[in-house]
């Protein structure tokens, strides 16, 4: 390991909630809802997390490259607009991949904590980026950064929140001001926000990106299934539930489910869920949004923007954003 890394043995400095026992409740409270879900969190395991980085690489699903197109144009802009000896902190990080652009682009960057839910890729991410960025500090924590967790100290006069891929619009709109929100209290005041936000664009393009002709985003949601068969003893049979996604307009998302092919009776932790054909697990919303709509969500959130940058075709956005306010009894850290 180079540098200042600290990516080596044992590099998680908060403990993440993707164990078990926090799995287990969320699947039995999920599964008793009369609209089965399961949270799309709990998508990322060392698998689960393998997939997606397999889908990020399919023809049908634009968001990844498209994101990485805008990012690599527009880092350069983006590194002028911000401090130097700046923080970043990469939320979901997953591969880390999108966030060299930016790395490359800011004066002197002199911390990268990159949050995640999976350990194992998180360990590995981190210690391929310290490798080449020797003289970067880099500090994995181990969390669902969707809830509470501890910062790490950082030699930073500021600090920049990296939230790239459209992960917000996992969240519905309501919970998305609540935790962008939230997050001003980790960069304080002046502190900026660099994040993804899908477009809303024709149905064919959206439903072609999340059921792709290779099968690979089934498999990923199937892998759902088999995670809970593994950690939580359950009897899920995976030949007898379909991936479905389908863009529902109303709502302006794109909904993924699991769907049931007959009745069935399914056990999770000896507790038993029964299922009727066609009967459904809820796994996934993707919001997607104007650029005028996201604007209106991050002003109520406490953020003004700075600049928004889209590819040619209008598929994709990302916002840079500053905390103009911070949530009344929290403060900068």
């Amino acid at each position: 390991m180079g540098g200042q890394a600290q990516a080596g043995d044992g590099p998680v400095v908060t403990p993440g909630d993707g164990s078990r026992r926090d799995f287990r409740a969320a699947v039995l409270d999920g599964l008793s809802r009369p609209q089965k879900a399961i949270p799309s969190r709990y998508f990322y395991d060392e698998r689960g997390s393998a997939l997606f980085d397999r889908i990020c690489t399919l023809d049908e699903y634009y968001p990844t490259r498209t994101e990485i197109g805008i990012l690599e144009a527009c880092c350069g802009e983006i590194g002028r607009m911000l401090p130097s000896e700046t923080a970043v902190i990469e939320m979901g990080s997953g591969s880390s991949r999108k966030v060299k652009p930016l790395l490359d682009a800011l004066k002197t960057p002199c911390a990268y904590v990159p949050v995640d839910i999976s350990r194992e890729h998180l360990i590995a991410s981190a210690r391929a980026l310290a490798r080449q960025y020797p003289q970067l500090t880099v500090i994995p924590v181990w969390s669902d950064f969707a809830k509470a967790f501890s910062m790490p100290a950082l030699p930073a006069k500021s600090r920049l929140i990296f939230f790239p891929g459209s992960t917000i619009g996992n969240f519905t709109p309501e919970a998305a001001v609540s935790l962008l929100s939230g997050w001003s209290r980790h960069i304080g005041l002046g502190g900026h926000l660099i994040i993804g936000v899908d477009l809303k664009k024709d149905p064919q393009t959206l439903q072609a990106a999340y059921d792709d002709s290779a099968g690979v985003t089934a498999a990923f949601n199937l892998n759902l299934l088999a995670r809970a068969n593994r950690e939580l003893g359950a009897t899920f049979d995976l030949d007898a539930f379909r991936h479905r996604a389908v863009y529902n307009a109303d709502e302006g998302r794109v909904e993924m489910h699991l769907v049931s092919s007959g009745e069935q009776r399914v056990c999770v932790d000896d507790q038993p869920f029964t299922f009727a054909a066609g009967e459904s697990i809820h796994t996934e919303n993707s919001y997607k949004y104007l650029v005028e709509e996201f604007r209106d969500l991050a002003c109520a959130a406490g953020y003004r923007s700075l600049a928004v940058f889209t590819d040619s075709a209008t598929l994709f956005s990302v916002h840079v954003l500053q905390v103009r306010k911070l949530r009344i009894g929290e403060a900068a850290l």
